[in-house]
């Protein structure tokens, strides 16, 4: 399984546009080589190079498996956790100082969750848990 961007390439500088830096969106996003049996996908989005520890900056599970694209900034229909802004939905690249990477993380599962909206990662972690099929990693920096 792949996921990409055309925003991005993996390990290349995310355009500020998709940051709290400029108008904050989600960047588009492509999935493809799904592995055979996903009922569904997940995606998380952290910052591992935190001063105080890894932090969420997007969640979202229950994606079906006919959704290949996302598109910049795009509505989302499917559940989303709380970030570290303390919203749901995607919050974008925001490091106090210095370059960070982002790892926009995608899970192909072989179920839809049991999991309510405004659940946090480590819920989401937990319900995945036994379901993981494969995983794909972008990942992408940005500095301030």
């Amino acid at each position: 399984m792949v996921l990409s961007s055309s925003a991005f390439e993996n390990n290349g500088i995310i355009p500020s546009e998709y940051t709290c830096d400029g108008s904050n969106v989600s960047p588009p996003l492509t999935i493809t080589n799904v592995p055979k049996n996903t009922q569904s996908f997940a995606l998380i989005v952290d910052d591992p190079d935190a001063p105080r520890g890894t932090v969420t900056h997007w969640t979202v599970w229950n994606i079906p498996i006919q959704k290949s694209q996302f598109t910049k900034g795009e509505k989302i229909d499917f559940p989303q956790g709380i970030t570290v802004f303390g919203t749901t939905g995607y919050g974008g690249p925001c490091p106090p100082s210095g370059t960070h990477r982002y790892f926009f993380k995608l899970y192909s599962l072989d179920s839809m969750l049991e999991l309510d909206n405004g659940s946090t990662k480590e819920n989401l972690l937990q319900a995945m848990n036994g379901h993981i099929l494969e995983q794909a990693t972008l990942i992408g920096k940005y500095s301030r």
